[in-house]
């Protein structure tokens, strides 16, 4: 089977056109109607439900952002009752508080076939084995595929993330088919094979679904040779529906935009103004098709461009180019979103820490590892080894509360990370995730 909803998959660029125009209209017109911070919103730019005919006319609605998920925290932004409910996730935010996303019963079907389409243009079916090593809970990545899977009639194997020889042995034993993972645990799961002799051979894999994190064309390349797959790219933020947004096909040249219920923009990061097909701005989403939390000319802060032309798997979907960066300091380790501003909130709320630190992001045997070097008062610095060694421990519980992510806390001499008079550098990335 090539296509999950040939239909949409294939469909001429005009019937997408009005079908996106029409979903839009809707969407709008229950936002306006029931979502009243957004309605404000609309109203503070001189915009009525009425101004918004087709599709091309979305560029007059203002644009959201985390911010405003953060100011209506949790769910001030529902566009439905409360009671049609039935699933919530949530992700990361700026100042520790979760971005929180809503789905009704109809959202989590859309939702489940989008994540259908994209294991379907990888080549799996209702025979295959799909191992989920994604994390399951609040996070979006195992829940997405778990339903994915289910929708094509699937074997699904919830091992979730973790327990590496634990995973090498369920995959070996029941035959599994695919792997859905962050690329850089997939790596781990080959290192871990090697390190215990365990023949890749000995595995019946054809493909893996990977995402969650940013990676290289190289790193795919080398996830296929390692464990002898084809690798295939998946799309999603939490806040838009988790993954599912977009997609690779057989021909790993751009992933496909589940359109008819994700319209997708680049704009300048500066301006904010629409850029044309091909030229690279900050990736802009809306969901047009989403009853529960809807979200319209959100914010990514991933850096990309688009194409139209049609790709070789004969599917029309528009095609979104991997990130290439990011345009805020936010950033992704094991899946999860992390914010300088966090880490920050945690080291000033304990007495004797100063405003001044430093994170080290690096990758050690295919492990993302964050590091965090923070400037302490004399008096703490100088105290025993015991009682420093206690006041970490104190700090990482806190750090590990809020992140939801261990972090290694190194303390050093007052004075000694550097300074500027300009914006403060917060982040040393030392792995290379864009090229």
């Amino acid at each position: 089977m090539k296509y999950c909803n040939e239909a949409i998959e294939k469909m001429p660029r005009d019937a997408m056109r009005a079908l996106q125009s029409e979903r839009l209209r809707n969407t709008v017109e229950r936002m306006y109607a029931n979502v009243a911070p957004y309605r404000r919103l609309m109203d503070e730019a001189g915009v009525k439900p009425s101004d918004i005919r087709t599709i091309e006319d979305i560029t007059k609605l203002p644009f959201l952002s985390s911010e405003n998920l953060r100011e209506n925290y949790p769910l001030g932004m529902l566009a439905v009752p409360h009671e049609k409910i039935t699933r919530i996730h949530a992700s990361s935010g700026t100042t520790g508080k979760p971005k929180v996303v809503a789905y009704t019963r109809r959202d989590v079907e859309v939702w489940s076939e989008c994540v259908a389409r994209c294991l379907v243009a990888a080549g799996a079916g209702e025979h295959d084995v799909i191992q989920v090593a994604y994390g399951y809970g609040l996070f979006t990545g195992g829940l997405g595929l778990h339903y994915g899977a289910e929708y094509i009639g699937a074997t699904v194997v919830p091992t979730s993330s973790g327990n590496t020889l634990r995973q090498i042995e369920m995959m070996i034993d029941l035959g599994s088919t695919y792997l859905c993972c962050t690329p850089s645990y997939a790596l781990y799961i080959a290192d871990t094979m090697e390190k215990n002799n365990i023949p890749v051979g000995s595995l019946s894999l054809k493909g893996g679904i990977f995402g969650a994190e940013p990676w290289t064309e190289e790193m795919r390349r080398e996830i296929e040779k390692r464990l002898n797959i084809k690798a295939y790219d998946i799309y999603g933020i939490a806040e838009i529906t988790g993954p599912g947004v977009a997609f690779d096909c057989e021909y790993q040249h751009g992933m496909h935009v589940n359109e008819d219920n994700f319209y997708i923009e680049i704009v300048d990061p500066v301006t904010g103004e629409p850029l044309p097909d091909g030229q690279r701005g900050e990736v802009v989403f809306s969901c047009i098709n989403k009853e529960g939390l809807p979200l319209l000319r959100y914010r990514t802060h991933d850096i990309s461009y688009i194409t139209r032309e049609k790709c070789e798997c004969g599917r029309t979907l528009v095609r979104l180019m991997k990130p290439t960066g990011r345009t805020d300091d936010m950033i992704i380790v094991r899946g999860i979103n992390v914010f300088p501003s966090q880490i920050e909130s945690v080291l000033l709320s304990v007495k004797g820490v100063s405003p001044h630190y430093l994170i080290i992001v690096d990758r050690h045997d295919n492990h993302d590892t964050i590091e965090v070097k923070v400037e302490v008062s004399p008096e703490i610095f100088s105290d025993k080894i015991r009682g420093l060694q206690s006041y970490a421990e104190e700090i990482q519980k806190k750090m590990d509360s809020v992140l939801q992510i261990s972090a290694k806390i190194t303390f050093v001499e007052p004075g000694t990370l550097p300074r500027s008079e300009g914006k403060a550098k917060r982040v040393i990335d030392n792995r290379k995730l864009y090229k």
